[in-house]
């Protein structure tokens, strides 16, 4: 039997996970860490809430000072940043669109400076979708909004991070299970996440050769985060998840740890160019 959240719409994009019914598990509240990161610097676009607060909150708890980016949401970032800082970590915040390569370049100077010089993760969250039923109503601006926030910016992120990064970090890109499945509804979305593996596979192999820096990426199935009552009316709000094999949205928390392990050089240190796949059961290829 399927799993069903109350119905619920937000009107703009990114979401606000504070308006969320119920709140996604996204504080890592129950995650036994080991210092995986002990030491470490990390970078999380889209860090303010759902699976961005998760992947910084474990890396803080793993031991990482964290800066995160975040467009608008003032009040999930300052939530964030909370659970960071009481995880023992200091952490950043830095307002502002990750499609502006001028803003990218700005931002990820001032996460190097405020991180100590350095940045040792780069992890490439930050997302945006729209509904669309039929290809000729999707309008040119969403289109170029869609792939400057979903692919560009990891453009603009990851070369301006190579800048503050050492030798042997790590790039963590968020794609989706809809680059492998495809989706009816997000076809522009879907194309931005099937760019993405193509983005990792391809730095992968250039960038591990020239300086030994290991790009993976995670492909999350149906996750509870704000994105989705921002990008759904509430009725498909409400039946987000039903369609995964295990009859239910996931939560942050689940998906998390295939960050860390990724970030991890100790766990991960022979992995590059891969895709880990935290759906909710669903067999893809690739």
């Amino acid at each position: 039997m399927s799993e069903q959240q109350p119905p619920q719409h937000q009107d703009k994009q990114p979401g606000i996970e504070a308006e969320m019914t119920p709140r996604p598990q996204s504080s890592m509240e129950n995650w036994k860490a080991s210092g995986k990161l002990e030491g470490k610097t990390a970078v999380v676009t889209g860090g303010d809430s759902g699976i961005g607060r998760a992947v910084a909150v474990g890396f803080a708890k793993e031991g990482a000072d964290v800066a995160i980016l975040y467009k608008d949401e003032h009040v999930d970032a300052q939530e964030t940043k909370r659970l960071i800082e009481a995880a023992g970590r200091r952490c950043e915040v830095i307002a502002g669109d990750v499609g502006d390569p001028a803003f990218v370049r700005d931002a990820v100077a001032r996460a190097a400076s405020f991180l100590g010089g350095r940045i040792d993760v780069l992890v490439n969250n930050a997302a945006e979708q729209h509904e669309s039923k039929y290809l000729g109503d999707i309008d040119e601006a969403q289109v170029e909004r869609t792939f400057r926030t979903n692919i560009f910016g990891y453009f603009w992120m990851a070369k301006n991070a190579l800048t503050y990064m050492p030798d042997g970090g790590a790039i963590i890109n968020t794609t989706s299970v809809t680059a492998y499945k495809g989706s009816p509804q997000l076809v522009d979305y879907a194309s931005t996440k099937g760019a993405i593996v193509a983005f990792t596979r391809s730095i992968s192999q250039q960038l591990y050769e020239a300086r030994k820096i290991r790009v993976n990426a995670v492909a999350p199935g149906p996750i509870w985060t704000p994105l989705i009552p921002a990008s759904f009316d509430a009725e498909k709000t409400a039946q987000h998840g039903s369609s995964a094999k295990m009859g239910r949205a996931g939560q942050p928390d689940e998906v998390a740890p295939s960050y860390i392990f990724l970030a991890s050089e100790a766990d991960s240190s022979y992995i590059n160019g891969q895709v880990l796949h935290p759906n909710g059961g669903d067999v893809v290829n690739g």
